[in-house]
């Protein structure tokens, strides 16, 4: 059944894929600074550039874990969203937020942003991930307070099931723990300790229950598996998540002047953080396997499968290919950080948003799925970029193992600058796979207007 209040979803999932698109614009313009030094210099500087890449990529998927839950929580509380008009009105201030956060960093030197937006008052600029001004910082807190009401007073007042309290608990974790970005204590060790609250928290924390609660929206939906069975696997996979998960963050204080009893809790827990990814690409096949129904959005189950694989290969193996002490010893900073930060933000948050959209939209428009050729189109959007992300990781490893040899491990060791310029080759075909990706993308907004006879909605 289908919820009036459900089109709420539609503002923000189109935001998000804008955003997204802005992404990877920037991830192209920084590959070729990494490859031609000046290139947009002094109009965009790198760092400007890397600023802005991150930050989109946190902004758009705020954006589609916003539009998800404003989907979701109807269908599965069986009752109207509590405020659509709250919810549109927090879509513009966030919007209007971000966008002029963003002008701001492109517009204004950062020293001048800082002053005019009162961080002299409350110091919380300067940090990686959390370069957002004060004032951007207090309305983000605003947006997710009201959204979070919002949501919590809908499933308050409907059906309670498992995904919907697992999916509350995430992005209630995740306004929490952001929190942290207003805490910017002058020592640094204890800045790095706490940062990681907000950074680590977030990504290997709460967002992965966010994760497990709209892949397992989705199972339900295409396949028809029992609710039950799809809960069970739910209830497993976050038990885990949070397991590994919460001491596992140990595994960013080996060098910044914690106790050595970190590289132990470090070590151990984050090498068991590949697990519950693994239970998520299990979960995902064996659901597809027991399916009682052909779901006509083939699409949506292709991403939902991708999720599932590419989070495991992505934050499961990458990760714990340079997680371990004393290997990490040699590998922090390196490219070798950069591939894994690559995948796995692909394949377990970008994924899951883009297996959302692609459920959600044709629904929202009335249609059980998108036309076949629509879908033929949206089928080669994700295999574009999803093995352009497998090339650009793969690049950026072998990057980084050159760079670890040269930099650190060599008899004679090079200068971080003349290492660079030895992993150069790796660069460019780095370079040439984003815009295989950027194709990709391309290809999956163009398919969103693509006419075609499709079944309607039951």
């Amino acid at each position: 059944m289908q919820y009036q209040s459900q089109a709420v979803a539609k503002p923000y999932f189109i935001a998000a894929i804008g955003l997204f698109a802005g992404q990877v614009l920037f991830g192209l313009i920084m590959g070729l600074q990494y490859v031609i030094g000046d290139f947009l210099f002094p109009a965009i500087p790198f760092n400007v550039a890397r600023m802005v890449h991150t930050n989109l990529l946190i902004v758009w998927l705020l954006f589609g874990f916003m539009g998800a839950a404003y989907y979701l929580i109807p269908e599965e509380a069986e009752t109207e969203l509590f405020s659509p008009r709250l919810a549109l009105l927090m879509f513009w201030v966030f919007l209007a937020a971000g966008a002029l956060t963003i002008v701001g960093y492109l517009a204004v030197p950062y020293a001048a942003l800082a002053k005019m937006t009162f961080n002299d008052l409350w110091p919380t600029m300067g940090r990686e991930f959390l370069e957002q001004p004060l004032l951007t910082k207090l309305g983000i807190v605003v947006v997710a307070l009201v959204f979070l009401f919002n949501i919590s007073m809908t499933v308050l007042k409907g059906r309670k099931t498992s995904i919907s309290l697992v999916l509350l608990m995430g992005l209630w974790g995740l306004a929490i723990f952001f929190l942290f970005s207003f805490y910017n204590p002058s020592n640094l060790v204890l800045d790095k300790y706490f940062w990681w609250w907000t950074v680590h928290l977030w990504v290997e924390g709460v967002w992965e229950l966010i994760l497990g609660a709209l892949l397992a929206f989705v199972l339900i939906k295409v396949t028809g598996v029992d609710r039950e069975i799809i809960e069970k696997w739910l209830y497993l996979i976050i038990a885990m998540t949070l397991i590994t998960g919460i001491v596992g963050t140990g595994h960013h204080y080996f060098w910044i002047g914690t106790p050595e009893y970190w590289q132990w809790f470090g070590s151990v827990f984050s090498a068991l953080e590949p697990i519950p990814f693994f239970m998520m690409t299990v979960f995902a096949f064996n659901m597809v396997n027991r399916r009682r129904r052909e779901h006509p959005n083939r699409a949506a189950t292709l991403w939902a499968l991708g999720t599932g694989v590419m989070s495991f290969l992505g934050a499961g193996v990458w990760g714990f290919l340079h997680t371990l002490a004393p290997v990490n010893f040699y590998t922090h900073g390196t490219q070798i950080t950069s591939a894994h930060g690559h995948m796995s933000f692909y394949g377990a948050y970008v994924m899951v948003v883009l297996t959302m959209i692609s459920y959600a939209m044709p629904m929202m428009r009335g249609r059980a799925a998108n036309s076949d050729k629509a879908q033929v189109m949206e089928m080669w959007s994700f295999w574009l970029m999803t093995v352009s992300m497998v090339f650009i990781t793969l690049f950026l490893t072998a990057a980084g193992i050159l760079q670890v040899w040269l930099q650190r491990v060599s008899t004679t060791p090079l200068g971080f600058m003349a290492a660079q310029d030895q992993v150069t080759l790796f660069y460019w075909l780095r370079e040439i796979s984003g815009l295989v990706f950027l194709v990709g993308l391309v290809l999956y907004i163009t398919h969103f207007f693509v006419g075609g006879e499709s079944r309607k909605a039951a």
